[in-house]
Order: C-alpha cells, then structure tokens, then sequence
C-alpha cells in the first residue's frame, strides 16, 4: 500500500480540475491519498473533487485549507467556524475521511491548525491584501491565536505503541524553517499567515516519521528533528516552476 501526498490543488482552476478527471482509476485502488487542503471555497467544487478522489483510491485523507473556510460566497449568516463543520460533512458524505486511519501498525493522523502570528506579525501590507482577512468571517471578537487554538484543541491523538509507525498531516506549516531559506523578501512577508510554533510542538509530541503539509505552495522535502516534512502542492496553473504537479509517494507500507 502507497502513502499520496497532494494539497492546494484549487479546482476553481478548470485546467486543475481536469487533472483530477484524468486520474487513472484503476493505479491507486490499494493505495491512499492525503490530501491537505485548499480544494475550493465552493461546497460544489469541492464535493466533486473530493468525490472524485475517493473513487480512485483506497482511501481518500482529507483536512480543509483556508480557502475552503472562505464564505465570501455563502451569504451573510454563515461564519467560516459553520463553514467549517459543514466541510466535514460533506467530506464524509463524499467518501473523505477526517479521522486518523490505521493500516496494522501504520497511522495517518489529520492534524487542524492557522495561524496566530508565531512566525512573525504581519505588515500592514499584508493585512490589506491577505485574502482570509476578507474571505473569512470568525466568531465575534475572536482574534488568529483563538481561531489557532481552538483547532489545535482538536487534535488529541495519542501514540498507540512505540512500534507505531505515524504519517500526520496538516494543511498549514507547524515550523518556519521547513521554509527554504533563499526565499525572496515578498515570500518572506507571507510567514506570519504561513502556520503556527504550536502544531509543531504537537507533531513532535506523536514523534511523525512524515508529516505532509501544504499551503506555501512550495514543493520541499526537508529533515527536522527527526521528522520528514514534505510538502508536494498542485498550485496554480502558473505555478510550474515550484510545484510538480503530479502525486507523490510518500510513504509504502509493505
């Protein structure tokens, strides 16, 4: 059994919905796909996506992004936290898992975050134009550091036996420095909405072999701590000089 990676693949793009369509389905029936966020905004667009996904694999391993929490297009009485939940239903309804899945002594584990500026405050560049901050609409009086924790309070898997062997994944960064460090300074201004110190601290405490994430739309396979960190996004059409564009194994379990 393969161990896919994939996220951001953002479907509103028709050429990148098409790729999902060409997806060969009959290669990956024994094989699972995590796929760490950044689908749609649109519940429709995500429903087929993730419909799609989940008839060409084993199973289908799937935790929302940003852009699947916007409700710029779901009318005034929807916040992003409804958004939220309303995901995960559909998610399930369409055979996507957003529970840990257990192979033997293999787990992956989804593991929910954003980010609450621990990566750094944000310029007031970055506060005018960082879509979230329009596309999102949160609780009443709740700042990034409430919205980080109460995500963060959800993930309360613990470490069945020391053979275990854990795969987990989160759509955004639990450490800065899975970053390349010849990124330009407009990446750089991007960290402080790029994840949180502590998701890190929660993956260090399963001991991953793998964490997947997504979000920096950066391709990278880095070493920390003892953990592989792998990000392998589909990006935007544009995006051919940074991302592959194609599934990535990241694990095979024998």
């Amino acid at each position: 059994m393969r161990i896919f990676a994939l996220s951001d693949i953002h479907v509103d793009y028709a050429v990148n919905m098409r790729w999902v369509a060409s997806l060969s389905r009959s290669d990956y029936l024994d094989d699972v796909l995590i796929l760490a966020g950044d689908v749609s905004d649109s519940t429709a667009r995500l429903e087929q996506c993730l419909s799609q996904l989940a008839a060409r694999f084993k199973k289908l391993l799937f935790i929302p992004g940003n852009h699947d929490l916007w409700v710029m297009r779901d009318g005034p009485h929807l916040d992003s936290m409804d958004k939220f939940h309303r995901v995960r239903e559909l998610s399930e309804h369409c055979g996507a898992s957003t529970v840990p899945y257990h192979y033997r002594e293999l787990s992956i584990v989804p593991m929910l975050s954003w980010y609450d500026y621990s990566f750094g405050m944000p310029q007031v560049e970055l506060q005018r134009s960082w879509v979230d901050f329009h596309a999102c609409r949160w609780p009443a009086g709740w700042t990034m550091a409430d919205v980080t924790a109460y995500f963060l309070r959800m993930n309360n898997y613990s470490r069945r036996n020391d053979r275990e062997v854990i795969v987990s994944f989160s759509h955004f960064l639990p450490r800065v420095d899975i970053m390349p460090p010849s990124v330009s300074d407009r990446v750089r201004q991007l960290f402080p909405v790029l994840g949180t110190t502590h998701l890190e601290q929660q993956v260090f405490r399963l001991h991953s072999a793998i964490h997947v994430y997504g979000h920096s739309h950066l391709n990278r396979r880095v070493l920390r701590d003892g953990t592989f960190y792998i990000n392998n996004a589909f990006g935007y059409p544009h995006e051919t000089h940074i991302a592959a564009k194609m599934l990535h194994c990241v694990y095979e379990y024998a």
